[in-house]
């Protein structure tokens, strides 16, 4: 669900359509109206037509939906996946950076759950059909292991342990800047910013939330770390890191795009820029992750390097100040 509260008298006598196009640029005007018809917009707790008109302090909720061309049926699709791996019950995958993970809004095609219904004849079916074997989720642009269940039972008891925070994950980065200190936790909440309910950010009212954090190795003006999250919130490392000071390089909803590297000198300026534009997506990667095996029950650990494009910018930091 996402929320917005009218502020801005710029919107006041705007259609409550034009309004959300501006405003959520990932749909398209069509699914936003087709939303609307099917009652999944409600201003002030009500359902609106799309020519609604917005005054100050409306309250719109608009909740995602799946179209009904796409929502009983998922396209298979020939794309590769780098398997780390398989047994009886689950599936262990590396996922590319760049790579979706389910259909959602304006998205059917591409995605990994369209690979996993070609690559594989039953997963399970716990989240629907659109989302075979799949018990967590990473960023689009977030890169590393993602667990998939071959069966109900063995989702349902993964599951388990990600509610009761048993999971322990570890994902290093690429940030701006020299960590100090070099180690620690953050511990501060996170809720959805109200001028872009697409991003997050720390606030007062937002979900609790944990991030420990080790600073491994220095990079010149960037730093190798290591994050272990304690809970799960959506976009949790980027927004923890962004706070801090240090945002995670190639993020550009979070601070670490190209507005950061024109702080520094032209010379660095035009480097960082380029190694910007060669890496593509942000230098996250979710490299470790422990749980207990739902059939032996016995606590299991996988783990993978590091991606090549996460290499080719540290050996390309390196040569520029040798």
């Amino acid at each position: 669900m996402i929320n917005f509260t009218i502020q801005n008298e710029k919107y006041v006598g705007i259609r409550l359509d034009k309004f959300l196009v501006s405003n959520l640029s990932e749909f398209s005007r069509s699914k936003i109206q087709y939303n609307i018809r099917l009652g999944k917009v409600l201003v002030n707790g009500l359902k609106c037509k799309t020519g609604y008109l917005l005054d100050l302090g409306d309250k719109v909720e608009f909740e995602e939906i799946i179209e009904k061309e796409i929502q009983n049926k998922l396209i298979p699709e020939a794309i590769d996946l780098n398997i780390e791996f398989e047994d009886s019950q689950i599936i262990i995958l590396n996922k590319p950076a760049g790579l979706v993970v389910h259909p959602g809004a304006g998205l059917n095609r591409g995605t990994l759950a369209n690979a996993l219904k070609y690559h594989f004849n039953k997963l399970s079916e716990i989240n629907g059909t659109l989302r075979p074997g799949i018990v967590h989720r990473l960023d689009a642009d977030t890169s590393g292991i993602i667990i998939i269940a071959k069966t109900n039972q063995a989702h349902q008891f993964l599951a388990n342990q990600f509610q009761k925070r048993l999971v322990k994950k570890e994902y290093i980065a690429i940030t701006w800047g020299k960590w100090n200190p070099a180690t620690g936790n953050i511990n501060k909440p996170i809720g959805r910013q109200k001028k872009d309910p697409t991003s997050f950010c720390v606030c007062e009212k937002g979900k609790d939330s944990s991030t420990q954090f080790k600073y491994k190795k220095d990079l010149n003006h960037f730093s190798l770390v290591s994050f272990f999250p304690k809970t799960g919130r959506t976009h949790q490392i980027r927004v923890h890191s962004k706070y801090l000071g240090y945002p995670i390089f190639g993020d550009k909803k979070y601070g670490g795009g190209k507005s950061r590297a024109y702080g520094f000198m032209s010379e660095y300026k035009k480097i960082y820029s380029k190694l910007l534009d060669e890496f593509k997506g942000h230098a996250l990667h979710a490299n470790k992750i422990s749980f207990i095996h739902p059939k032996t029950k016995k606590q299991v650990t996988f783990e993978i390097e590091l991606p090549k494009r996460f290499l080719h910018f540290i050996n390309s930091i390196s040569a520029i100040y040798e």
